[in-house]
C-alpha cells in the first residue's frame, strides 16, 4: 500500500516538476545576438533589446537606434523563442507583459487589454505594424555562441479591427506558410505567415 502511494505521489508532483525549467541564463551578448535572429540583418544592430538579468528579471539589456523591438528568450520557458517587432506595438506588448506578471491568464490579460483600447487608455497601431518570431528546441541552441538550428521562423502583422472580408484573406490556413487572419475584428486582428512546414 506504501508503494501505491508513493507512486500515486509521484505520478502527480513530476508532471509539475519536469515543467518547471531553470535553463542558464546566457551573458548579455549571446542574449542579444539570440535576439535579434529574427530581424532582417539591417535591422539587428540596431533593435532595441529586452533580455534577462540574473533574477531572471526582464530587463533592457540595450537601448536601440532603429523602429525594432527584440525580446530575448525566457529562460524559464522551454524550447527558444525570441521575436522583434515594431516599436508602434510596444505599448500594446508592455502591458500585456504588465498584465502576466500580475499573474493573470491570457484570457483575462486580452479582456482587460481589449476594455483599455476600447476606452483609448491603449493606443495600437492605426497601420499595419509587423513581428517577426523564431523559435527552437533547446538542444539545437548553442549557449556559447547564441545560435538556433533548425529554427523556425513565423510572421505576424498586426491589424487592429481588420476582418475577413476587409483584408480577404481566410481564418485559417489552407496550406503551410500561407497568410491567415487570426482574431478578425478585435483589436489584436493579425495577419500570421509561416511556419512553412
Amino acid at each position: 500500500m506504501k508503494q501505491l502511494i508513493l507512486g500515486m505521489l509521484l505520478l502527480t508532483v513530476l508532471p509539475f516538476m519536469a515543467q518547471e525549467t531553470n535553463k542558464e541564463v546566457p551573458p548579455k551578448e549571446i542574449q542579444i545576438k539570440t535576439a535579434v535572429l529574427p530581424a532582417p540583418d539591417e535591422k539587428k544592430d540596431g533593435a532595441m533589446v529586452y533580455g534577462y538579468n540574473s533574477s531572471g528579471e526582464l530587463v533592457v539589456l540595450r537601448k536601440g537606434t532603429n523602429n525594432l523591438i527584440c525580446i530575448g528568450d525566457n529562460p524559464n520557458k522551454d524550447g527558444i523563442n525570441v521575436a522583434c517587432y515594431s516599436k508602434k506595438l510596444e505599448p500594446f506588448m508592455a502591458r500585456g507583459r504588465e498584465l502576466s506578471a500580475k499573474g493573470l491568464t491570457g484570457e483575462e490579460r486580452e479582456k482587460i487589454r481589449e476594455k483599455e483600447v476600447g476606452t483609448g487608455k491603449l493606443k495600437m497601431p492605426k497601420e499595419p505594424s509587423m513581428m517577426y518570431v523564431y523559435y527552437g528546441k533547446s538542444e539545437d541552441y548553442d549557449i556559447t555562441t547564441g545560435a538556433l538550428q533548425n529554427g523556425k521562423f513565423r510572421y505576424v502583422i498586426y491589424t487592429p479591427f481588420a476582418t475577413t472580408e476587409s483584408t480577404g484573406l481566410p481564418d485559417k490556413p489552407h496550406a503551410p506558410g500561407m497568410p491567415w487572419l487570426m482574431d478578425p475584428g478585435t483589436h489584436r486582428a493579425h495577419i500570421m505567415v509561416g511556419p512553412f512546414d
